[in-house]
């Protein structure tokens, strides 16, 4: 194996161990980026010069024996909607993309104190708005498993670059799936912390009470020691849950299959998800069975709203959010084009976002300030969000039974890119993923089999701070799996 193809552990095993270098690592990842970037186009931007000055310190600490983590030399790929010191950071947009953040998100602040070589910014759907990284300004990524396929999305990138051999690991958001859909159709690992466990102090927010940061990896084992090593309270993130943060490090989440007691989503194995998707979660749910889990199918009557809830709820913070990009502050602006006429300051404003963003940002914009407008606040957005307590509160009813939810993480394997031109056929995609974050729920997608060649995500979703039980069942079902157990 080339030292890219490594694990987090087996990585850190290696340096610990003196058989190689940061340096070795991170050219291996960067020789794997350069072969394949051509056909992938998973990263927006790799600073070879500053990636290789990073693994040069980690290996001069190390010979000091000064190591700051675990994680210190491991090359990790980072979003663009998160601001990295000194690299161009776009979220995907036009309307960004020559902004260079003169500071770190806290996560990257995180990495940056634990040693972790940032080895470039991940492609992603504009703004996180898509499930096929098809809507970046940069162009769309392409599926390692099947160049014709999308990664899904927003993710995408990060989900390539892990799949791909292109870093070690990746963060990722999801704000309705974002982090578990893209792991799913790329075969690898994605979890979705609890909302307030990790901090979004520099993200780039899409909407603000649903977008979480966590962790693509090859292994459940390297989701929980990334996670472990962002997972902290931010004073200066409002949401940042300090209780919360506590509550998860004291779960060492030692699980045990054997009477783990598992509730499998009725609606998994319903019309519009298809036939090699259920077939691969029925034969894991069988493996469960056989290891002493009790299994139980479970009927959740309110989730039927989820997906319409999270598409009112979404836009609405979309549209507010995405106001202070408006051509005069910062990014991109119609200013410096020659060829438009300005008449005033409002033109200014109209045109640079009419220009700056793509379809789905105006679409999502579009749809978040009708359905916010005094004339219908009431109607759609205060509706949509008694029926997020009420999903809230089936699933604390729920998590009083079962240890887990099972499901798949989505409907379908990849599809074609170009092949989902209707904007409502890719909202569909989310229907299992969009309810773990208007629930606040940790959820993580892990590989269960494959179609034709295409992975097929299992979807594990857990009750509220209960991150590390929902990591230790996952390393568990993994095993299993892989026939481990």
């Amino acid at each position: 194996m080339k030292l890219n193809e490594f694990t987090i552990k087996e990585v850190v095993k290696g340096l610990e161990e003196k058989r190689f270098s940061s340096l070795d690592v991170t050219k291996d990842c960067l020789n794997s980026i350069k072969k394949q970037e051509k056909d992938l186009n998973a990263f927006i931007t790799v600073t070879e010069e500053l990636v290789l000055k990073q693994a040069k310190e980690s290996d001069s600490r190390r010979a000091k024996g000064g190591t700051l983590s675990t994680l210190d030399g491991v090359p990790v790929a980072i979003k663009d909607n998160m601001a990295v010191k000194d690299f161009p950071t776009t979220a995907g947009s036009k309307i960004l993309e020559d902004f260079v953040p003169s500071y770190d998100a806290f996560v990257v602040q995180k990495l940056k104190e634990s040693g972790a070589v940032i080895i470039g910014k991940t492609n992603m759907d504009e703004f996180a708005m898509g499930s096929s990284t098809e809507s970046s300004h940069f162009g769309s990524t392409k599926n390692p498993h099947d160049l014709e396929r999308v990664p899904g999305g927003s993710s995408g990138g990060s989900a390539v670059a892990v799949a791909a051999d292109e870093a070690i690991c990746a963060l990722g958001s999801d704000t309705g799936g974002s982090i578990r859909q893209p792991a799913s159709f790329c075969g690898v690992v994605g979890f979705k912390p609890t909302y307030g466990a990790v901090s979004r102090n520099g993200l780039f927010a899409m909407a603000s009470s649903l977008d979480q940061i966590g962790p693509i990896t090859k292994t459940v084992e390297d989701a929980e020691i990334l996670f472990e090593n962002i997972c902290d309270y931010d004073k200066k993130d409002s949401t940042s849950n300090e209780k919360g943060i506590e509550t998860v490090g004291k779960n060492n989440g030692n699980i045990d299959l054997k009477n783990l007691k598992v509730g499998v989503l009725k609606d998994g194995f319903g019309d519009g998800v298809e036939d090699g998707v259920k077939k691969n979660v029925v034969e894991t749910v069988e493996r469960l069975k056989k290891e002493g889990a009790i299994v139980e199918e479970i009927d959740i009557e309110v989730l039927k709203y989820a997906l319409a809830v999270y598409y009112v709820l979404m836009p609405v913070e979309v549209s507010s959010n995405l106001g202070r990009y408006d051509g005069i502050k910062y990014g991109y602006s119609v200013e410096k084009e020659k060829d438009i006429e300005i008449k005033n300051l409002l033109d200014v404003y109209s045109k640079s976002r009419t220009k700056g963003f793509g379809a789905e940002a105006k679409r999502r914009i579009i749809l978040g300030a009708y359905a916010s407008s005094a004339g219908y606040i009431d109607q759609y957005y205060l509706q949509a969000k008694k029926v997020a307590v009420k999903i809230r509160q089936e699933f604390d009813k729920i998590f009083e039974n079962y240890d887990v939810i099972i499901s798949p993480t989505a409907p379908t394997t990849a599809f074609k890119l170009g092949e989902k031109s209707d904007p409502l056929s890719m909202y569909l995609g989310d229907i299992f993923t969009v309810p773990a974050n208007i629930a606040g729920l940790p959820s993580i997608s892990i590989p269960c089999g494959k179609v034709d060649g295409l992975p097929v995500g299992l979807q594990i979703t857990g009750q509220r701070w209960e991150d590390k039980k929902v990591l230790s069942i996952a390393r568990a079902i993994e095993k299993v799996i892989s026939g481990q157990e």
